[in-house]
């Protein structure tokens, strides 16, 4: 223990990791006496955290090292006057969001603490004032504002303020075109948590841009964590309204076929092609799959390549592509990279029904074409599927 708490029931925790249970994990009950927390308020235990120095004192020649006294706290009062003080004095509101995130950063306390004292509206003010960074103070402004958002992991309610604030999505639009890596990266991760509270009527209403911007998120490869982001984005927008034809015409589909040539992270892989699988169900997703070269020929591979998500994936891929878009063309290509032969292993191997039934249907449909190919190894003829 480095500072020792007492909760309500009586019991001395290190307030770290207290702090952490009660906020982070969202627990209201003592983790020793399972009873229920009616308030979270944790007094400092003085007397253990002076016998813990003392011991540290008595113990210094083994190399052990006095625990420094703690920092009362921040509460809510602070929180206000800082935030206060911003609005107040222009010139100071640079130095007091600094001095905000590090208080943000200090403890999952604070985090709900700065919450509660109304700074998600206060911050969210901040990067709407400033959409293009012009060099001024502003922009470095909007950046600790937007790092600050990121760290403070906002809550539902605020989430769902947020999204209903159209000023604020266009502003993180805006940053996604022209900010720095890093506030690119905390605005694709804040508008990903965003939507994933939104109402459907929200999401439809997204504007062709955003899918444009975020596009280039993705081939600039600018974090991993920005990366997945920025596909559980689309996997949360695709499903509504127009946003799968917003998707292909900002260019994703191209973006995603590229990185799965490269891609070796399993969840990864398992994200773009569901984000494919999503594109795919509509006509210009399969017409600008099919234009690229690559198309067919890489999500074949990964069939049973990488993980049974994936493969089921990519089969439902090729499915779409083999209802709606067979030309002669097509099924000439998916002989020759493959792809049917593919079709005919899955059926042999430990794969889920779905999968095998999918894979089954499609050999089925285009079986006069297919059944005949010298381009299906004799080993997987034998399980291509009777019509």
């Amino acid at each position: 223990m480095r500072d020792p708490v007492t909760v309500s029931t009586g019991i001395t925790y290190d307030r770290e990791n207290i702090e952490r249970w009660l906020f982070s994990c969202n627990n209201n009950t003592c983790p020793v006496t399972k009873q229920v927390l009616l308030e979270t308020d944790l007094t400092p235990n003085h007397t253990l955290r002076r016998l813990i120095q003392s011991w540290c004192t008595l113990n210094s020649s083994l190399g052990i090292e006095r625990i420094p006294t703690p920092k009362p706290p921040v509460d809510k009062t602070q929180i206000v006057k800082i935030i206060d003080d911003a609005k107040k004095f222009p010139r100071t509101q640079l130095k007091c969001l600094r001095k905000l995130r590090s208080i943000t950063l200090q403890s999952e306390r604070n985090k709900t603490c700065i919450e509660a004292a109304g700074a998600v509206e206060f911050l969210a003010a901040i990067i709407i004032e400033v959409h293009i960074d012009d060099g001024s103070g502003l922009a470095k402004a909007s950046d600790e504002a937007l790092s600050i958002l990121y760290h403070l992991n906002v809550s539902e309610n605020y989430l769902k303020n947020l999204i209903n604030n159209e000023e604020f999505v266009d502003s993180l639009v805006q940053v996604l075109k022209h900010g720095n890596y890093q506030s690119r990266a905390y605005s694709t991760v804040l508008l990903m948590s965003m939507c994933q509270v939104a109402d459907p009527i929200q999401l439809v209403s997204v504007k062709p841009e955003l899918f444009i911007e975020i596009a280039y998120v993705l081939s600039d490869q600018i974090s991993q964590q920005a990366f997945k982001a920025a596909l559980k984005l689309l996997l949360e927008l695709c499903p509504w309204g127009r946003n799968r034809i917003k998707s292909v015409e900002g260019g994703v589909v191209s973006v995603l076929i590229d990185l799965l040539l490269d891609v070796t992270d399993k969840r990864a892989c398992e994200l773009i092609l569901n984000v494919l699988d999503q594109l795919c169900r509509c006509a210009e997703g399969r017409a600008e799959f099919l234009n690229h070269g690559a198309g067919v020929a890489i999500v074949s591979k990964k069939i049973l390549r990488v993980s049974h998500v994936a493969s089921d994936r990519a089969v439902r891929i090729l499915i779409s592509i083999c209802k709606f878009s067979a030309t002669a063309r097509v099924l000439q290509e998916m002989l020759q990279v493959g792809a049917v032969a593919k079709l005919c292993l899955v059926l042999q191997v430990d794969t889920s029904l779905k999968t095998k039934e999918r894979a089954k249907e499609m050999l089925k449909l285009h079986s006069r074409l297919w059944r005949a190919s010298s381009c299906i190894p004799p080993h997987l003829l034998s399980s291509y599927p009777s019509s």
